[in-house]
This record gives structure tokens, sequence and C-alpha cells, in this order.
């Protein structure tokens, strides 16, 4: 399994608690940097990621929501009632006020909770969605057991990750990108360098495409797959219970 990197002291304190740390911090100003740092483009892979949900679920659990961009798109793109949920306090009242603001209050409930530990019965969803989320998870199997047990027999799970281009040529720039460019703009936006500097060593440290449909398949998934989003900048798997 890929090392464990945290965001902010690689000896005191656990990956969870410096992930909601991180997340309250910079809360105010990710929407912001997500459209910066993407080129809007991140909306394109939200969109893909919720039609990649081919089972028409009736309802389906957003883990890591954060801000709840992913389940706002759920809700357009299907016609489910949404479970979302994050560790991070401040995310959500975000998240909230954009979900009242587009009147979505009826189709999505957010709630404070933590992947590796979900407050649900077993088989309780027909849909798990995971946008950007997986990375920050503090153990990832133990959080994959969690998304397979709380989906119904041949439920889905799709899971949206940055990743390394595929092309050569791109992966030099993507580099650059990550190495100065994203901890820069982390820097003069959000006020936290840590924060965005490990958003650069997340992406290195995750597992290749292969290792990670691997990873679904030892949590108990089936027909796991990877489809490269972007020329490989994103991905996204799926897989079936």
């Amino acid at each position: 399994m890929s090392e464990i990197i945290k965001p902010y002291d690689p000896v005191k304190n656990n990956k969870k608690e410096q992930i909601k740390i991180m997340f309250n911090n910079i809360a105010k100003n990710y929407d912001l940097l997500n459209l910066i740092l993407s080129l809007g483009i991140d909306n394109y892979w939200r969109i893909k990621t919720i039609k990649s949900l081919n089972n028409n679920p009736k309802n389906l659990l957003d883990i890591a929501t954060g801000t709840s961009d992913l389940a706002i798109t759920a809700a357009k793109y299907t016609k489910a009632k949404i479970t979302a949920i994050d560790i991070s306090q401040e995310m959500l009242k975000i998240g909230e006020k954009k979900i009242k603001n587009k009147k979505l209050d009826h189709r999505i409930d957010l709630i404070l909770a933590d992947c590796e530990n979900l407050p649900f019965s077993n088989e309780n969803f027909d849909a798990v969605s995971v946008g950007f989320g997986v990375r920050n998870f503090e153990n990832i199997q133990k959080g994959l057991k969690e998304i397979h047990r709380v989906l119904r027999n041949k439920g889905m799970v799709t899971i949206l990750e940055p990743s390394k281009p595929i092309i050569s040529p791109l992966t030099i720039l993507h580099k650059l990108y990550l190495k100065y460019f994203l901890p820069f703009m982390g820097k003069l936006i959000a006020k936290d360098i840590e924060a965005y500097t490990y958003l650069t060593n997340s992406i290195e440290a995750f597992p290749s495409r292969d290792k990670f449909c691997n990873e679904l398949r030892k949590a108990g998934f089936k027909n796991s797959r990877h489809i490269s989003l972007t020329l490989g900048v994103a991905t996204l798997y799926t897989a079936i219970k």
C-alpha cells in the first residue's frame, strides 16, 4: 500500500486529524482554488463521475463531499436521494449554503462523519461516490471495505482522483505544475502552503491505476476498472459489489 502522507507534521497526530484541520483551514477558499487549479475542468470530471453510475440508484452516499459539489452534481444527473458526509465541519457549512441556494435541501442530507467508520447499516445504499477523497483516507483498505459494507448487492462505487498524465511530454509539465504552481497558489489564496504541498505529495504517493483497481478487488469489489480523463490528469474508477 502507498506511503502515508500527512499535511502538516509527519510525526505528530494521526493523518485523519491533520486532514480535518487542513480542510477546516482552507474551506473558505477551497472552491475558488479548485476552479483556478483545474481551469474549470473539474466540473466536467464530476459529471463523468456521476454519469458512470449506470444502475439508476435510488439512494446514494457521497463520501468526502467537501463543499458538496459532487453531491449537487448527483442531484442534477440522478433521481437519487443523496446522503453526503465529510469530517470537516467548515467545508460542510459552505456545502449547506450551496444546497439551500439551489433548493436541494429535500434531496441532499449533509452529515459530519468519518469515511472509515460510516454511521450506516449494512447494505444501505445503491451507489457510493467519492470525489478527490480516497487519497485523504488514513487507511485506504479500511475505507474501501466500509464502502463495500454499506453498499447493497450489485451496488456501484465511482471514485474520482487526480493522477499522473499518461502522455510522457505532459508528465514533465504536470510535475512542474504540482511542484511549483499548485503550492504557490495555495499560499497566495488559501494562506496555507502546506495544504497544497500535501496535495502534490498525496498525488505522487497514490497507487497507480492498476494497483488501485487491485485495492478495490481486495476490498471485495468486482469488475474494477479505470478510465483516464483529460489525458490522465484525473482518473475515474468504478466497481461493483
